[in-house]
Order: structure tokens, then sequence, then C-alpha cells
């Protein structure tokens, strides 16, 4: 059973006299034991709901109701359950000491993979999680296998586990959609291992329904870890070569590509990327796959729209090193069309260092010792890639409001879209006629 932390004034909850402390113990017949089952039965239209008050009196309810309405309850978020890999490549191993500790959880929880598309190895899963997961239709989830070969996997884990395959066998023929991941380490999983990785998981489609090849990201803070080293450029182009190769066979055989690169790998080759069109439905999107190509489609968009602003303004963005070309660009073509100076500066990531260039890694205090005593004008537009969900803290807890105040202009969230940027101009500039 759940414990209710919260009941919503005016819901459908509030209006059966549910309140904070009740538990619920079964929804349907079925026992409710965390919040994902309640997450689940919400979807129903009809629900039979035992209820135990805090008095002890046992309540039944019967409710009808549209099936997107919400019962207006909240329960307790569990932490994930955490990982216990090793793996040569975890990204929280490279981490510098002194930061906030919940970003020091390796989580592996098949809940929030389907919940919320975070990745997991399927490493400590158990024979009833595999039968919550078949019963509940927890699909799609997002599983990284980095290699089929079982030694080569318990090496990249850095401990043997339940074979992969044959669990991601059991849900695809279960009916459980799954998308893939293969984190490549040169000299490691790369190469002939690589294909036969791609050829195992190919033979599960369209269960499994889309692999993703990343390369492995390194921080500069590695000091007593396995010796790692990321795609040169002729590795990245021999990647690319035969993820191209195996989008031709599985477009022409299942009229998908089924296999996408990440996006760092098209840059460490210095080619150009796909378009958009070539991502099919982006179903990669947060891991870096397409994020470029769906960047360029919306900056023609937002291009189309944007028009002369009749109060011109003068502000300032940043971004990090692998995309500072793409978003100076797209702010040159934007400053054409609006008048306004739109000013972007690259900041380099000393918090991490090594190899780490993604806007969503950059620290408040890399952003705010790099931006002191830049031209900024009269605002700082900051992607909201770089803050954390629902919070305005960058990972390394300054606040977007102690970046203003030491920076002493207005610092802006926006989304982190050309149509962000876009938008953000328009309401600044509105604000200027208005104030004027």
């Amino acid at each position: 059973m759940v414990t209710l932390k919260e009941v919503l004034p005016g819901s459908i909850a509030a209006e059966l006299e549910l309140a904070v402390g009740d538990r619920i113990c079964s929804i349907n017949g079925e026992p409710v034991s965390d919040f994902l089952d309640l997450f689940l039965a919400e979807q129903q239209e009809e629900l039979l709901l035992v209820v135990e008050k805090q008095t002890g009196d046992i309540w039944e309810l019967e409710i009808e109701k549209d099936q997107n309405d919400p019962l207006g309850i909240a329960v307790e978020h569990p932490d994930p359950q955490q990982c216990g890999n090793h793996c040569i490549f975890c990204f929280v191993h490279q981490l510098p000491k002194g930061m906030r500790r919940s970003l020091y959880i390796k989580d592996e929880d098949f809940r929030f993979s389907y919940l919320y598309g975070a990745y997991v190895t399927m490493s400590n899963i158990s024979e009833s999680d595999i039968h919550r997961i078949i019963k509940q239709q927890l699909s799609p989830l997002y599983v990284s296998v980095h290699a089929a070969e079982e030694a080569l996997r318990a090496r990249l884990l850095g401990r043997s586990s339940p074979p992969v395959m044959t669990i991601l066998e059991r849900l695809v023929q279960a009916g459980i959609v799954i998308h893939t991941q293969i984190v490549v380490c040169p000299g490691i999983n790369d190469g002939v291992s690589l294909e036969e990785t791609i050829t195992a998981l190919y033979t599960l489609s369209p269960g499994v329904r889309s692999l993703a090849v990343v390369p492995v990201g390194l921080t500069g803070h590695r000091s007593h870890l396995p010796a790692l080293r990321t795609p040169d450029s002729n590795e990245a182009k021999e990647i690319l070569s035969t993820v191209k190769r195996w989008q031709q066979l599985a477009l022409s055989a299942t009229g998908s590509r089924f296999i996408f690169a990440a996006d760092e790998l098209y840059l460490r080759a210095a080619v150009d990327f796909p378009p958009i069109e070539e991502y099919e439905d982006l179903p990669q999107v947060e891991n870096g796959i397409g994020q470029v190509a769906l960047f360029r489609s919306q900056a023609e968009e937002a291009l189309l729209e944007a028009d002369l602003m009749q109060r011109p303004v003068q502000v300032s963005t940043f971004t990090g090193a692998s995309f500072f070309p793409e978003l100076q660009r797209y702010l040159q073509n934007l400053s054409e069309k609006t008048a306004c100076a739109i000013t972007p500066y690259e900041v380099e990531n000393l918090f991490f260092s090594g190899e780490v260039t993604v806007a969503g890694l950059l620290t408040g205090y890399d952003v705010l010792e790099q931006l002191r005593g830049q031209e900024l004008g009269e605002a700082l537009l900051v992607p909201d890639v770089v803050l954390r969900d629902g919070e305005e803290l960058f990972l390394d807890d300054l606040s977007l409001e102690g970046l203003s105040e030491a920076l002493g202009i207005p610092c802006v969230r926006i989304s982190s879209t050309p149509w962000g940027i876009l938008d953000a101009l328009e309401d600044l500039s509105m604000e200027a006629i208005n104030g004027s």
C-alpha cells in the first residue's frame, strides 16, 4: 500500500474526502506497492479503490472519470534502485569531489526507465521484476547493452550480470518495446565487437525499436580509473560508416533505419550531419542523437517567423564548445532578421575538464568566471539545459539569481531551442517599449 503525502484541493480525491496519511491498499483488486502502480491505475476510467483511513476504517470508493483525469493525490517518490556495476566508463566515477550528494547516485531502476527514459543495464533485474514489466506492459524501456558477448559486457560493466540478450528476447516476445544504446570505447567494444552487438540487437527488431551508438565521455577526473580514450577522427568515421551501412540494410528490409549515431561522432569525424528526416521520429534525441539536426530544422522555422523588432535589444547567451559554431550561425541570421545584437559566448568546461564540451554539463561558476567583465548587453539568456529540471540552479548549485547579481544584469531562463531565443528577444523588446 502507499500513503498519501498530498491531496490537491478541488481534485477527485478531495471530493471523496481522502486526506494526507490515508493509505491506498488496492485499485481494481490489484495491490498498490509504489508510485508506479498508482500512476498506471490513474490511466483507467473506472476505479475501485480500497483505502485505509488514518482511523483504521476501510473505505471502498468507486470512481468514474476520463482517462486523462488525475485523482489529485501524491505519494512518496522513492529513490531509484542503486546500480551495483563498476562500469569502466561510468560518468559518476569521473565526477570531481564536493558536488551535491544526489549527483553521485548511480541509479539502475526499470521503473525510472519506463517513466523518464533513463537507461538501465538490467544487471540487477530479478525474475519478479521481469514478470512485473510484462504484466504491466511497461513499454518502452531504455537499455544500455554495450556488448552482446557476455564476457566483454562483464568487462565493460565491471561485473557479471544476467545475460542481457536473453532478457531482451523475453521482453520483446512479450510485446515490450525497447530502445538500446552502445557506449563505444575504442579498442574494447568497437570493430568486430560492435558489428556483433549490432547484429544481435537487429535480430530482435522491431521489438528493439532503436539503437544508439555513442562515444565514451571522459572528464579530467579519472585518476585510478581504467585507461580509456575517446574515438579519434578516423575511428569516428569508421563508426559512422558502420552505422550508415546498417541503416541502409535496415531501411531496405523494414522501412526504418533502426540504428543512429550520436551527434558527437559527426563532430569528431568532421563530417556534416544527416538531414532531420533521416532521424525519423527522433527516438533518441534526449541521448544526444539528432539534436543538431533538430536545432537546424527549428532554426529555419524560427527565422521565417522572425521580423524586425520595433525596439531592437542587445543581449548575450552562451553554450559549450561543441555546439558553439551551430549557435553562432543561427544567431548571426537571427540578428539580421530582427536587428537585435546577440552575442554568443563559448564557455569552456573547466569544472569537469577532460573532453566534456556539451552545454548541459556547464557549471554556474564556469559561466560566471568566463563571462565576468564581458559585454553582455541588456540581459544574459540562459539556456534551460544548464539548469536543474524545475529549478533555477546550475550543477554546482549556483542559482540563476546569484549569477544575475554577480554579473550585474538580468539573467533570463530560456528554452534551449531557436524558438526560445526568438521568444526571449520579443519579450525583452516589448518590455523595453512598455518601460520607455
